[in-house]
């Protein structure tokens, strides 16, 4: 899908361009070996724009975790193309879509994954290891992406010291300090109590505000009903895609 709009939140008319699309997949398939084969992702397209705001939701084994995989560059499709910010990966290396996966997409997940001996800044920080940057570099950027976040009074403690809720911002800032193309954010509340929740996605949609692309993969219906678009994932395929920006293509 390759679409622009006239503003930041109203995308009722948009206007196609090459360089609008974070993600697209294209009849993307999976299957898993077995006898039979297991089908977990059939015939599936999405195209998601720079600076949406989406929701992934479905039940449990409905295709959500593998459709992540497979959006995140973390496994690949059986069969379709997978672009990630115009670069279709299917073309590439492992090597080379581990790059692109390492300088492209931020990574949220539910469980944290946060070292506990290293503080909130050098956790941070590891979302650079791979691209080359100098400590005192990583260290700076590591900072400002906390602060981002509200933790800029936290920078030194470490994860145990802080609350769920803070464990996540953690996170979230870890995945936007390389500037990521977007960021999948997976069940990013499902740690967390009611207040913490709130306060997490309240993070989300003003980081998406403020221009990040971010795509929650989800099974809480309440959540993905908060978000501008919803893409319901139901036996592997795309069931309904609610809230997706209108093509319309100027004179």
């Amino acid at each position: 899908m390759m679409t622009s709009t006239t503003g930041t939140r109203d995308r009722a008319i948009t206007v196609p361009t090459a360089a609008t699309t974070a993600l697209e997949l294209r009849h993307v398939v999976k299957r898993f070996p077995g006898q039979p084969p297991v089908l977990a992702l059939d015939d599936v397209s999405l195209g998601i724009d720079h600076g949406e705001l989406v929701a992934i939701v479905g039940p449990s084994d409905s295709g959500k975790s593998t459709l992540l995989n497979v959006m995140g560059t973390l496994d690949r499709p059986t069969a379709g193309i997978v672009a990630v910010d115009g670069v279709d990966t299917a073309k590439r290396s492992d090597d080379e879509v581990a790059g692109i996966r390492s300088r492209k997409i931020g990574f949220v997940f539910q469980q944290f994954f946060l070292l506990p001996g290293m503080s909130a800044v050098d956790n941070v920080a590891n979302g650079l290891l791979y691209q080359g940057v100098p400590l005192r570099e990583r260290q700076r950027r590591s900072a400002e992406a906390l602060d981002r976040v509200g933790l800029g009074h936290r920078l030194d403690h470490p994860p145990n010291n802080l609350s769920g809720g803070e464990r996540q911002r953690v996170a979230l800032a870890r995945a936007l300090v390389h500037h990521p193309a977007f960021v999948l954010a997976d069940e990013p509340t499902g740690n967390l109590d009611s207040r913490s929740t709130e306060a997490v996605m309240a993070l989300i949609r003003d980081l998406n505000d403020e221009g990040t692309t971010i795509v929650v993969i989800t099974h809480d219906q309440a959540i993905a009903a908060s978000l501008p678009r919803q893409v319901t994932v139901l036996d592997g395929r795309i069931e309904a895609d609610t809230g997706r920006p209108t093509e319309v293509v100027r004179p």
